[in-house]
C-alpha cells in the first residue's frame, strides 16, 4: 500500500487563500510550550487552519509527513529559542514555512501565565505571519 496523507485537504477561510494550511504548535512542558499549544488549538476552531503533529513528522511517521509536504501553508509555533517546532520540520527536509516563537512576544520562559489573552496575542501573529508568506512551491 502506498503511502498517502492522513488527512483529506480542508479549505479555509480568507486568511490563506483557500489553501490548506497546518499548524504545528511546539506544544513543549513550559508555559509558553502550553501556550503554543493553546493557540494551534484555538487557530483550528476558527477556522485558520489545522493543528497537526509535530511527533509524527520528529517520527518520520509517512502520512504525517506527506501532509505537511502537501500543505499550501504551513504555521510553526515555538515557545522559545529552542525552536523544537521549526528544527523538527526543518530536519524532516519541510521548508517554506511561517513560524512565530511566543518568547519574541515579551513573554518570558517560566514567567508568563498561560491566559486568553497571551493566547490571542500570538494567534494574531500567527494569522499574520500567514497572510504575509507565500503559498508553498511543493503544494
Amino acid at each position: 500500500m502506498a503511502d498517502k496523507p492522513c488527512c483529506e485537504p480542508v479549505a479555509q477561510n480568507d486568511c490563506c487563500d483557500g489553501a490548506t494550511v497546518l499548524i504545528y504548535p511546539c506544544s513543549g512542558s513550559s508555559d509558553v510550550g502550553e501556550i503554543s499549544d493553546h493557540v494551534g488549538r484555538l487557530l483550528t476552531r476558527e477556522g485558520v487552519g489545522k493543528m497537526h503533529c509535530l511527533a509524527g513528522i520528529g517520527g518520520r511517521v509517512p502520512g504525517i509527513t506527506l501532509s505537511a509536504q502537501a500543505a499550501g501553508k504551513i504555521l510553526a509555533i515555538d515557545g522559545c529559542p529552542q525552536d523544537c517546532a521549526s528544527k523538527t520540520l526543518s530536519v524532516a527536509g519541510i521548508q517554506d514555512f511561517s513560524r512565530v516563537r511566543v518568547t519574541d512576544l515579551g513573554m518570558p520562559k517560566g514567567k508568563t501565565p498561560v491566559t486568553e489573552e497571551n493566547t490571542k496575542v500570538v494567534a494574531e501573529k500567527g494569522i499574520e505571519a500567514l497572510r504575509t508568506s507565500a503559498l508553498r512551491a511543493t503544494a
